[in-house]
């Protein structure tokens, strides 16, 4: 390192990252050659009990401790396709080293990151948060920026917005002032409902350049992020639990270490849509292998609208006949199955089949499954033990979440440690009974309750309790897996209260909600590519008897365009309507290849949860599929600013009172027949070939 510092590039031929370390001040990273990258954010940022911030504010910026942060290192590796960067930097006055490990697959313009801390001091140090990415974006006002972001809730998921950043972090004059500003914009989630309020997913778009991030970070437990504004240019701070936000501190004694959560950050010259199939391709990189992604099977659950949580034998088997006939390819059994009354909620934890509901044995009913030709599968609540179960007494204190030495209970369930010994044995049991004695390859794997902060049990805080279940949680998954490589999981949190990268990263797909009608899912499923790639996004599809045509066809276009994921009474069904559902799965099955290297874009905008028109496009390089539903209120046309392409075809339904398409210049408009207040199609548009250039 020289007398002025030091600067290197580092990334592939989808990336280029600069890191700036003048010798007097702390390392900052800049994504885009843009403004000036002195004395600006830096990389890390360290709260400490005894530090604190350097600047008073609530915020993520300005620590006494990242300011002091000086490089000492750096090291690249190539690992496959992933590229790795490892920067070192050291506080001379405390001890701690913060190794900052940046990750990125070979040609996406992406990374994954996260931070280390050492205390390499004599004395023991209390940390209340430690950023996983801090990022100045120098060259870029407030005033130019646009956020992205979501809230989220049960039956609500997914409700995306798009602000000016000066709405919402105001122009107070910093630089008269001299110095940066006290207030941020910041979303957290608390608890393990890692996407039941806010999504951990976000961007910004500079409106002047075209440039845009998009970040998530990736944890099944709390998190935070924030923007706001420094003296010139804006800032982002990614981080798991803290302590103003989570009740979480973590003592780090002489020698140990802390790492944060995983954050990942897409960047994009080409807007919104750009960052998103970067994030997109990015996502993709970070999935566990396993068979599923290649083959991704359609799945029939008896639950929604259909049996909810009630299955027998004598309903099964003819739903297992007509779900098999529709060309399912995976039948599960969701809740109820291991209870002998209706009152399962608060008993559930021993997952033992019910005799009285099915008197030969559930093995006959999942026998029958595989006769069909469909992989047989159980919905599990692993986490929890009602508080009317028999394991509620035969496991330890210990294996629990407790305060004050006191067992959590939220709706008549406890939850389990799975830092505790007995608590993994007693899953590891379950699992390996289900699959291995009952032949189960699918399992739906629920989660319903919140303990909220955690538990204060062998730990510095109930933040950092919860932290370390939850990171025991993720462990188990991967164990899981290695012991069953073919085993299928279904992430599902009441819908979609748990969908996270973390857990996606290791689960095959994602139930998106629990939304019972069928006229609001459309928002929902339209939506969830934002945060789910479209392959892992299973949205209900639930036709029934009852309804009409033009109904059957609106639910199931909703779980057409990502993983579908079926449900309804198709054994009470008219031909004709049964019928319309083979025609939609075979659909489906001819352009799932397709849907699991597609890019996401939404021609009328992200969707609003009110909107009378909504429109999903999944595009790859030769053909895009275009998803539109029609709600009450709507005109009979809608424009949508598409390139002209080749052709244009209606994929599902073709049985029913088509809609027309005209081309004008770069714009596709639809025109929409019959009175049916709520429609939807799903076309393919196929691409003319590319002249050379």
């Amino acid at each position: 390192m020289n007398s002025a510092g030091t600067s290197l590039v580092w990334g592939h031929s989808g990336l280029q990252l600069e890191i700036t370390a003048p010798k007097d001040g702390p390392a900052t990273l800049r994504t885009f050659a843009d403004g000036d990258a002195a004395d600006g954010q830096p990389l890390v940022e360290i709260l400490t009990a005894r530090e604190g911030r350097g600047h008073v504010s609530h915020r993520f910026s300005e620590t006494v401790v990242g300011r002091r942060l000086r490089l000492t290192g750096s090291e690249r590796s190539i690992d496959g396709s992933w590229h790795e960067l490892r920067l070192t930097e050291s506080d001379r006055e405390t001890g701690l080293v913060a190794e900052v490990r940046l990750r990125s697959s070979d040609g996406v313009p992406a990374f994954q990151v996260s931070t280390t801390v050492t205390n390499e001091g004599a004395e023991p140090i209390l940390l209340l948060g430690v950023t996983s990415l801090a990022l100045g974006l120098p060259g870029h006002p407030v005033g130019d920026l646009d956020l992205i972001s979501a809230d989220s809730e049960w039956l609500g998921e997914n409700r995306w917005t798009r602000r000016p950043l000066r709405a919402l972090v105001p122009d107070i004059n910093l630089r008269m002032h001299g110095q940066d500003g006290r207030g941020q914009y910041a979303l957290r989630s608390t608890g393990t409902w890692s996407t039941g309020t806010h999504l951990p997913v976000g961007g910004l778009t500079d409106r002047e350049r075209g440039h845009a991030w998009l970040w998530q970070v990736e944890h099944n437990g709390p998190w935070r992020w924030e923007v706001g504004e420094r003296v010139d240019d804006a800032y982002v701070g990614l981080l798991g639990p803290t302590d103003i936000d989570h009740q979480w501190s973590h003592e780090l004694r002489p020698g140990e270490s802390f790492t944060t959560v995983p954050a990942s950050l897409a960047v994009s010259r080409d807007g919104l849509e750009g960052a998103v199939a970067v994030l997109t391709a990015h996502r993709r990189a970070l999935r566990r292998p396993h068979p599923d992604n290649a083959t991704r099977p359609v799945i029939f659950n008896d639950y929604m609208n259909t049996l909810m949580g009630d299955p027998t034998t004598a309903k099964l088997l003819p739903l297992i006949d007509a779900a098999a006939n529709a060309g399912a390819e995976v039948f599960c059994i969701d809740a109820g199955w291991y209870d002998n009354g209706a009152a399962w909620w608060d008993s559930v934890g021993e997952w033992q089949p019910s005799q009285t509901r099915f008197p030969r044995g559930i093995e006959e009913v999942l026998a029958h499954i595989r006769e069909r030709g469909l992989v047989a599968g159980l919905w599990l609540e692993p986490e929890v033990i009602g508080v009317r179960s028999p394991m509620a007494e035969k496991l330890p204190d210990e294996a629990f979440l407790r305060r004050g030495g006191v067992r959590l209970v939220e709706h008549g369930r406890y939850h389990l440690d799975l830092r505790h010994p007995a608590a993994v044995e007693h899953l590891d049991d379950v699992v390996n009974r289900l699959v291995e004695e009952l032949g189960v390859g699918y399992l739906k794997l629920d989660y319903n309750i919140d303990p909220g902060a955690g538990t204060d049990i062998d730990s510095s805080s109930a933040g950092a309790g919860l932290l370390g279940h939850n990171r025991a949680h993720l462990e188990w998954l991967d164990r899981l897996l290695d012991r069953h490589p073919d085993l299928i999981l279904e992430n599902c949190a009441s819908g979609g209260m748990r969908a996270d990268y973390a857990l996606l990263a290791r689960m095959q797909l994602q139930s998106t909600s629990d939304q019972q009608d069928h006229r609001l899912y459309p928002p929902i499923a339209v939506a969830a590519p934002m945060s789910i790639v479209p392959e892992q996004a299973a949205s209900w599809a639930y036709p029934q008897p009852g309804m009409s045509d033009e109904e059957i066809a609106h639910t199931l276009c909703t779980g057409l365009l990502g993983r579908l994921y079926l449900s309804g009474h198709l054994d009470r069904m008219r031909p004709a309507q049964r019928q319309a559902v083979q025609d939609a799965v075979q659909v489906h099955r001819a352009i799932r290849a397709d849907l699991a290297t597609a890019v996401p874009a939404w021609p009328l905008g992200l969707p609003g949860w009110d909107d009378r028109w909504l429109a999903l496009v999944l595009r790859t390089d030769e053909v895009t599929y275009l998803g539109l539903w029609r709600r009450p209120g709507a005109s009979a046309t809608v424009t949508l600013p598409l390139e002209h392409t080749k052709s244009v075809e209606v994929l599902f339904p073709r049985h029913l009172t088509p809609w027309t398409y005209a081309w004008d210049a770069d714009a596709l408009t639809v025109t929409s027949d019959g009175p049916d207040p709520y429609a939807a199609r799903v076309f393919r548009i196929t691409h003319l070939p590319k002249g050379p250039k």
